[in-house]
């Protein structure tokens, strides 16, 4: 037994390990500050003291202000490009200018007056933002001047002072036909471009010289007082005190803390969740399937939980958070579904900025999810549940915005989220079926389908036998009353009572139930062979359950229905007959005990129900004896010796049994035969 402590140890702990490692590498990295707040709302926490000094931030409309102000004031910069002027020169040169050519010295003269101060276009000139004094750099020749912005010429400018030297060098010339034929209004073009590379540099080391502080807060100063309005002035310290809050936490002191407690809070939360599983149901550790289901749900909620946090917070609200519960509903008790749900939601708390409104949204939806599925699981109706959680959702969703003053516009794009996260519930329940295979799990929709009589399996037991497929039925009926009374799984215990004999089908006439009249199966046979051909329906029955498909946990109640009981009759037969008590062995049952509370629950209904059949009265007290009798003798025979059932469940189940039985052979009216005419 010893041996069997150390690996059973490892089963459970080694799954934990590996949890708590992805736990540690999911958590926030960064710091939360755990404060909600909005700009003319009031503070729901209580007052807010400054625990360090903090710069306080400018606003961004002040950020703005300023550094429009930054832009104006700096001076913006122009290269001249050389090849202007000369391509100017040349172009003049070319000209026909007629009786006037005389006056291209003077022209170009001119030309060359014009493009030395420089010719700037005028968008240019009426674009810049400049300073008040009208201020550019000129940059010739590797050096940049500075210069008013009137010292140099613009297209427009330039234009009418050639012009005019046109007018005086060519005297009597019509100016403007002269320009029409000779092209001469071609020769002033912009020789300065603006340097936008140049410029922006300065731009960008002037901005690093603005401040983006406005003060200093104190550490003890009170930011903002429980209650109190949340003024444009409180949320800019608010902001700051924030900013300040993530930025300390990231250096290198603080980031060791920081780690120290996200390890502190990952095992906080395995062992919290380990201790839940051992405290609803300590028997999971021993089923290392639903044991490793479990974690894995949990991991799951943890996964989404941190995608979302570093994707958008805001589609917080379309993860399908009550999908989890539906998936812990499909095989496990509602005490264990309800603990462990709640536990899944707990990371919402950690990673979500708005996590204690979606924790109790969450909560409250897959609650009633939980409790309107079981009626609303099949077919169409499974998107009523989608729509009642949906309902629910936006109605808690409304309450927490109407407590904090709701006014402004309906968020929309939360309500369709919400939506999608309930319709999600519904479309991503078929995954289910997946985890069935992966964990070798049996949902309730998998116990529900077993128990359809007209399962190819049962129907081969009902045609070969007839009997012990009444027999089932009538044991399922019982089993289901008892279930019901001691609160253990119903849909479980009716399938695996359904199944339990299934084993006759190799050899059905050699149970009563389905003799033939008149044909005696054992008459030829000896006590011992009678009680072997009797045993074998139950690894007939594991071979069978096995080819057929059958899930463990149905194939156990095979296994368990008869224990290692003896078959009495044919036992008792071979002593009287002078064999040896030694021998008692080959007339036993080589199962196994039953250990859950619904496997004791199919021994004692099936013992019951089948001897209830050999009664000659049908009394109340025969029935109550042969209940008590038959519950003693397994009790006696060490039958429940390793089951989880208890003392008062054991006795809740005789009055059942006994209530049953007594409701089913109760003696009917005796009606009056009908008189004939006359009254004789």
């Amino acid at each position: 037994m010893e041996k069997l402590r150390f690996p059973r140890r490892i089963r459970v702990y080694l799954p934990l390990i590996i949890l708590f490692v992805l736990l540690v590498f999911l958590m926030p990295k960064a710091p939360k500050f755990s404060y909600d707040y909005q700009k003319g709302s009031p503070w729901m926490y209580e007052t807010l003291t400054a625990q360090f000094d903090f710069p306080i931030l400018k606003t961004e409309a002040q950020m703005q202000q300023e550094m429009e102000k930054v832009w104006q004031s700096v001076i913006p910069y122009y290269r001249q490009n050389r090849s202007v002027s000369l391509q100017a020169e040349r172009n003049l040169l070319a000209m026909d200018l007629g009786k006037y050519s005389y006056a291209k010295a003077d022209l170009g003269a001119t030309l060359n007056a014009i493009y030395d101060r420089g010719v700037i276009s005028q968008h240019n000139s009426s674009d810049i933002k400049s300073n008040t004094s009208d201020l550019v750099y000129l940059q010739k020749d590797k050096r940049a001047q500075k210069l008013p912005l009137t010292e140099v010429y613009t297209v427009e400018t330039a234009g009418a002072f050639f012009r005019d030297a046109v007018a005086q060098s060519c005297a009597g010339a019509d100016v403007d036909s002269l320009y029409s034929v000779t092209g001469l209004a071609s020769l002033i073009k912009p020789d300065l471009i603006f340097d936008q590379q140049t410029t922006d540099l300065v731009h960008d080391e002037a901005i690093n010289y603005v401040s983006r502080t406005q003060g200093v807060a104190r550490a003890g100063q009170t930011i903002v007082s429980e209650g109190e309005i949340v003024t444009a002035e409180i949320a800019q310290m608010l902001d700051s005190y924030k900013s300040e809050f993530n930025r300390s936490v990231g250096t290198e002191g603080q980031s060791v803390y920081r780690a120290i407690s996200t390890i502190l809070l990952a095992f906080a939360l395995v062992l919290v969740l380990f201790l839940a599983i051992y405290y609803c149901n300590s028997k999971i550790f021993d089923q290392y399937n639903k044991y490793l289901y479990l974690l894995m749900v949990f991991a799951l909620s943890v996964l989404a939980s941190s995608l979302v946090s570093r994707f958008n917070q805001e589609y917080f609200y379309m993860v399908p958070f009550t999908l989890i519960a539906l998936y812990l509903l499909a095989f496990f008790k509602k005490s264990v579904v309800f603990t462990v749900y709640v536990l899944s939601l707990l990371p919402i708390l950690i990673f979500a900025r708005e996590g204690v409104e979606l924790f109790i949204i969450y909560l409250i939806s897959g609650v009633v999810g939980m409790l309107v599925f079981s009626s609303f699981n099949r077919g169409w109706l499974q998107f009523v549940t989608a729509l009642i959680v949906f309902v629910v959702m936006v109605l808690v969703w409304g309450a927490f915005n109407l407590s904090e003053g709701f006014g402004g516009p309906v968020n929309y794009q939360a309500i369709m989220l919400m939506a999608f996260a309930a319709l999600l519930s519904v479309a991503a329940y078929p995954l289910i079926y997946l985890f069935e295979k992966i964990f070798k799990l049996v949902s309730n929709s998998k116990l529900v389908e077993l128990s359809d009589t007209s399962n190819p399996l049962l129907r081969m037991l009902a045609d070969k036998a007839p009997g012990t497929f009444q027999h089932s039925l009538q044991v399922m009926n019982l089993a289901d009353a008892v279930a019901r009374a001691v609160d253990a799984n119903v849909l479980l215990i009716r399938a695996g009572a359904l199944y339990h004999d299934i084993g006759k089908i190799a050899n059905p006439q050699c149970f009563t139930e389905n003799e033939t009249p008149g044909v005696q199966y054992h008459a030829d046979l000896t006590p011992k062979e009678s009680a072997q051909e009797i045993i074998r329906h139950v690894p007939d029955g594991l071979a069978l359950a096995e080819k057929s498909g059958l899930p463990s946990v149905i194939r156990e109640f095979i296994e368990t229905h008869h224990g290692t009981t003896c078959t009495a009759y044919f036992y008792n037969k071979y002593l009287v007959e002078g064999g040896s008590e030694d021998d008692r062995i080959e007339f036993c049952y080589d199962g196994v005990k039953p250990k859950t509370k619904e496997q004791v629950i199919l021994m004692l209904c099936d013992a019951v129900e089948a001897a209830s059949r050999s009664l000659k009265n049908y009394s109340a007290e025969s029935i109550s004896e042969l209940v008590d009798r038959i519950t003693a003798g397994k009790i006696d025979d060490g039958q429940l010796s390793e089951s989880e059932i208890s003392l008062s469940e054991l006795n809740v189940a005789k009055d059942v049994m006994k209530t049953y039985l007594q409701q089913m052979y109760h003696a009917r009216v005796a009606y009056p035969k009908r008189l004939a005419k006359g009254g004789k």
